[in-house]
Protein backbone atom coordinates (compact mmCIF):
# COMPACT_ATOMS: atom_id res chain seq x y z
CA UNK A 1 0.00 0.00 0.00
CA UNK A 2 1.17 3.50 -0.78
CA UNK A 3 1.73 5.39 2.46
CA UNK A 4 1.23 9.13 2.64
CA UNK A 5 3.70 11.38 4.45
CA UNK A 6 4.39 15.10 4.61
CA UNK A 7 5.25 15.07 0.91
CA UNK A 8 1.58 14.41 0.15
CA UNK A 9 0.10 16.71 2.78
CA UNK A 10 -2.61 19.21 1.78
CA UNK A 11 -0.08 22.02 2.15
CA UNK A 12 2.34 20.34 -0.23
CA UNK A 13 -0.42 19.56 -2.75
CA UNK A 14 -1.49 23.21 -2.68
CA UNK A 15 2.09 24.25 -3.45
CA UNK A 16 2.15 21.83 -6.38
CA UNK A 17 -1.18 23.05 -7.73
CA UNK A 18 -0.08 26.67 -7.47
CA UNK A 19 2.86 25.90 -9.77
CA UNK A 20 5.62 25.96 -7.17
CA UNK A 21 8.69 24.64 -9.02
CA UNK A 22 10.55 23.73 -5.85
CA UNK A 23 7.66 21.54 -4.73
CA UNK A 24 7.48 19.83 -8.12
CA UNK A 25 11.24 19.20 -8.09
CA UNK A 26 10.87 17.63 -4.65
CA UNK A 27 8.04 15.45 -5.94
CA UNK A 28 10.19 14.20 -8.82
CA UNK A 29 13.13 13.49 -6.53
CA UNK A 30 10.98 11.53 -4.09
CA UNK A 31 8.98 9.49 -6.61
CA UNK A 32 11.03 9.07 -9.79
CA UNK A 33 12.73 5.83 -8.73
CA UNK A 34 9.35 4.21 -7.99
CA UNK A 35 7.92 5.33 -11.32
CA UNK A 36 10.99 4.22 -13.26
CA UNK A 37 11.15 0.79 -11.61
CA UNK A 38 7.48 0.12 -12.35
CA UNK A 39 7.92 1.20 -15.97
CA UNK A 40 11.02 -0.96 -16.36
CA UNK A 41 9.25 -4.03 -14.98
CA UNK A 42 6.34 -3.43 -17.32
CA UNK A 43 8.38 -2.68 -20.44
CA UNK A 44 11.72 -4.51 -19.91
CA UNK A 45 13.67 -1.93 -21.92
CA UNK A 46 15.47 0.95 -20.20
CA UNK A 47 14.80 3.39 -23.04
CA UNK A 48 11.06 2.68 -22.91
CA UNK A 49 11.08 3.09 -19.13
CA UNK A 50 12.92 6.40 -19.42
CA UNK A 51 10.40 7.59 -22.01
CA UNK A 52 7.54 6.71 -19.66
CA UNK A 53 9.28 8.46 -16.77
CA UNK A 54 9.73 11.64 -18.79
CA UNK A 55 6.19 11.60 -20.17
CA UNK A 56 4.75 10.97 -16.71
CA UNK A 57 6.23 14.14 -15.24
CA UNK A 58 5.47 16.20 -18.34
CA UNK A 59 1.81 15.26 -18.05
CA UNK A 60 1.86 15.67 -14.28
CA UNK A 61 3.26 19.19 -14.57
CA UNK A 62 0.73 20.04 -17.25
CA UNK A 63 -2.25 18.73 -15.28
CA UNK A 64 -1.31 19.20 -11.61
CA UNK A 65 -3.65 22.17 -11.26
CA UNK A 66 -6.60 19.85 -11.94
CA UNK A 67 -5.49 17.20 -9.41
CA UNK A 68 -8.55 16.60 -7.24
CA UNK A 69 -6.93 14.69 -4.39
CA UNK A 70 -9.22 11.65 -4.60
CA UNK A 71 -6.07 9.55 -4.30
CA UNK A 72 -2.52 10.25 -3.17
CA UNK A 73 -0.36 12.13 -5.64
CA UNK A 74 1.85 9.03 -5.95
CA UNK A 75 -1.14 6.92 -6.95
CA UNK A 76 -1.96 9.61 -9.51
CA UNK A 77 1.59 9.43 -10.89
CA UNK A 78 1.37 5.64 -11.00
CA UNK A 79 -1.81 5.96 -13.04
CA UNK A 80 -0.18 8.27 -15.58
CA UNK A 81 2.89 6.03 -15.83
CA UNK A 82 0.87 2.83 -16.09
CA UNK A 83 -1.30 4.25 -18.86
CA UNK A 84 1.81 5.33 -20.77
CA UNK A 85 3.40 1.91 -20.31
CA UNK A 86 0.23 0.08 -21.37
CA UNK A 87 0.10 2.08 -24.59
CA UNK A 88 3.68 1.07 -25.40
CA UNK A 89 3.01 -2.57 -24.46
CA UNK A 90 -0.05 -2.73 -26.69
CA UNK A 91 1.89 -1.14 -29.52
CA UNK A 92 4.59 -3.79 -29.13
CA UNK A 93 1.92 -6.47 -28.94
CA UNK A 94 0.45 -5.50 -32.30
CA UNK A 95 3.93 -5.64 -33.82
CA UNK A 96 4.37 -9.16 -32.51
CA UNK A 97 6.96 -8.47 -29.80
CA UNK A 98 4.72 -9.41 -26.87
CA UNK A 99 3.31 -12.89 -26.34
CA UNK A 100 -0.28 -12.74 -25.09
CA UNK A 101 -1.31 -15.58 -22.80
CA UNK A 102 -4.37 -13.73 -21.49
CA UNK A 103 -6.80 -16.12 -23.12
CA UNK A 104 -9.53 -18.14 -21.45
CA UNK A 105 -8.57 -21.46 -22.98
CA UNK A 106 -7.52 -24.65 -21.26
CA UNK A 107 -5.78 -26.44 -24.10
CA UNK A 108 -2.28 -26.06 -22.75
CA UNK A 109 -3.22 -26.27 -19.10
CA UNK A 110 -5.56 -29.25 -19.14
CA UNK A 111 -4.51 -31.78 -16.55
CA UNK A 112 -1.50 -29.72 -15.49
CA UNK A 113 -0.41 -30.25 -11.89
CA UNK A 114 0.35 -26.76 -10.61
CA UNK A 115 2.97 -26.50 -7.91
CA UNK A 116 2.03 -24.27 -4.97
CA UNK A 117 4.66 -21.58 -4.38
CA UNK A 118 4.02 -21.75 -0.63
CA UNK A 119 6.07 -24.95 -0.53
CA UNK A 120 9.22 -22.94 -1.13
CA UNK A 121 11.02 -21.18 1.72
CA UNK A 122 11.03 -17.39 1.66
CA UNK A 123 14.76 -17.30 0.92
CA UNK A 124 14.15 -19.30 -2.25
CA UNK A 125 11.26 -17.10 -3.34
CA UNK A 126 13.50 -14.06 -2.93
CA UNK A 127 16.49 -15.57 -4.76
CA UNK A 128 17.80 -13.74 -7.80
CA UNK A 129 17.20 -16.75 -10.03
CA UNK A 130 13.58 -17.05 -8.93
CA UNK A 131 12.96 -13.34 -9.43
CA UNK A 132 14.37 -13.57 -12.96
CA UNK A 133 12.19 -16.58 -13.78
CA UNK A 134 9.14 -14.81 -12.38
CA UNK A 135 9.85 -11.66 -14.40
CA UNK A 136 10.33 -13.73 -17.57
CA UNK A 137 6.97 -15.40 -17.01
CA UNK A 138 5.29 -12.07 -16.22
CA UNK A 139 6.63 -10.68 -19.50
CA UNK A 140 4.43 -13.20 -21.34
CA UNK A 141 1.22 -11.98 -19.72
CA UNK A 142 -1.11 -9.66 -21.58
CA UNK A 143 -0.54 -5.96 -20.81
CA UNK A 144 -3.46 -5.63 -18.38
CA UNK A 145 -2.78 -8.87 -16.49
CA UNK A 146 0.87 -7.93 -16.18
CA UNK A 147 -0.05 -4.48 -14.87
CA UNK A 148 -2.40 -5.94 -12.25
CA UNK A 149 0.20 -8.48 -11.13
CA UNK A 150 2.97 -5.89 -10.85
CA UNK A 151 0.85 -3.32 -9.03
CA UNK A 152 -0.64 -5.79 -6.54
CA UNK A 153 2.07 -8.40 -5.97
CA UNK A 154 5.28 -6.48 -6.70
CA UNK A 155 4.50 -2.87 -5.81
CA UNK A 156 2.17 -4.10 -3.01
CA UNK A 157 -0.58 -1.63 -3.80
CA UNK A 158 -4.07 -2.25 -2.46
CA UNK A 159 -6.92 -3.44 -4.62
CA UNK A 160 -8.50 0.00 -4.35
CA UNK A 161 -5.31 1.77 -5.45
CA UNK A 162 -4.83 -0.65 -8.33
CA UNK A 163 -8.43 -0.12 -9.45
CA UNK A 164 -7.93 3.66 -9.41
CA UNK A 165 -4.72 3.40 -11.41
CA UNK A 166 -6.19 1.10 -14.06
CA UNK A 167 -9.63 2.68 -14.20
CA UNK A 168 -11.45 -0.56 -13.39
CA UNK A 169 -13.40 -1.72 -10.35
CA UNK A 170 -11.95 -3.75 -7.48
CA UNK A 171 -13.78 -6.93 -8.49
CA UNK A 172 -12.13 -6.72 -11.91
CA UNK A 173 -8.76 -6.30 -10.20
CA UNK A 174 -9.36 -9.41 -8.09
CA UNK A 175 -10.45 -11.46 -11.10
CA UNK A 176 -7.45 -10.44 -13.19
CA UNK A 177 -5.03 -10.99 -10.32
CA UNK A 178 -6.29 -14.56 -9.88
CA UNK A 179 -5.89 -15.16 -13.62
CA UNK A 180 -2.41 -13.66 -13.66
CA UNK A 181 -1.25 -15.74 -10.69
CA UNK A 182 -2.68 -18.91 -12.22
CA UNK A 183 -0.96 -18.30 -15.56
CA UNK A 184 2.33 -17.58 -13.82
CA UNK A 185 2.05 -20.79 -11.82
CA UNK A 186 1.34 -22.73 -15.00
CA UNK A 187 4.41 -21.22 -16.63
CA UNK A 188 6.64 -21.82 -13.62
CA UNK A 189 5.36 -25.15 -12.36
CA UNK A 190 8.29 -27.09 -13.86
CA UNK A 191 10.84 -24.70 -12.40
CA UNK A 192 9.32 -24.66 -8.92
CA UNK A 193 8.87 -28.44 -8.95
CA UNK A 194 12.61 -28.85 -9.49
CA UNK A 195 13.44 -26.28 -6.81
CA UNK A 196 11.20 -28.06 -4.29
CA UNK A 197 12.87 -31.40 -5.09
CA UNK A 198 16.26 -29.80 -4.50
CA UNK A 199 15.11 -28.33 -1.17
CA UNK A 200 13.80 -31.72 -0.02
CA UNK A 201 17.00 -33.46 -1.11
CA UNK A 202 19.11 -30.98 0.84
CA UNK A 203 17.20 -31.41 4.09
Amino acid sequence: MIEDNNLYSPEFINRLKSGNREAFTQLVEETSSKIYNLALRMLEKEQDAEDVLQETYIKALRNISSFEGRSSVLTWLYRIATNEALMIMRKHKTSGTVVDIDQDDDEDGEGLQIVDWCCLPESEMMSKETQIKLQEAANLLSPLLKAVFLLRDVERLSGQETALILGINEDAVKTRLVRARLKLRERLTGYFSERIKMEVANE
